[in-house]
């Protein structure tokens, strides 16, 4: 799994003209799924996102994480994060997990990730093409992967 985390002061993703996933305060995720990637791998990366020290303190240095603030999070997925471009300019998908197996991995970070902050977690509709709007506070962007645990 790869995992595009944001810190953000609000954030939001629309289908069709429909917001169907709005925070304040929190984490975006953007969130690839590949053919290899197992439940063991959404665990590792739903308790290293959710204890990331990314926010600010009373000092100015980033010491707190989500928890800490009690902020929301939103998960989008993003099948192109598992892209491989080393040959040629236009990426490949094939080591993409197929929807069979991306949904309910996907769907098992999320509810993952929901038990950890004990509250819900807003979503993106798998599948669907969708509007991101994003207000990264810092900005602060950081890139997590099961493959290599960075």
């Amino acid at each position: 799994m790869k995992a595009v985390v944001q810190r953000v002061t609000k954030a939001s993703v629309t289908v069709n003209e429909k917001v169907v996933g709005n925070i304040g305060e929190g984490l975006m995720i953007l969130l690839g799924v590949a053919e290899t990637d197992e439940q063991s791998d959404a665990d590792w990366l739903a308790q290293k996102i959710t204890n990331l020290r990314i926010f600010s303190d009373e000092e100015g240095k980033m010491n707190k994480s989500v928890l800490d603030i009690d902020g929301q999070i939103l998960v989008v997925s993003q099948f192109t994060l598992i892209a491989d471009y080393a040959k040629g300019n236009r990426p490949a998908f094939i080591k993409a997990a197929k929807p069979e197996k991306a949904i309910p991995l996907y769907k098992y970070f999320n509810l993952k990730v929901s038990t950890l902050i004990n509250k819900s977690v807003e979503t993106g509709i798998f599948g669907a093409d969708m509007d991101v709007s994003i207000c990264n506070q810092g900005p602060v962007t950081i890139v997590l992967d099961t493959i290599t645990k960075q």
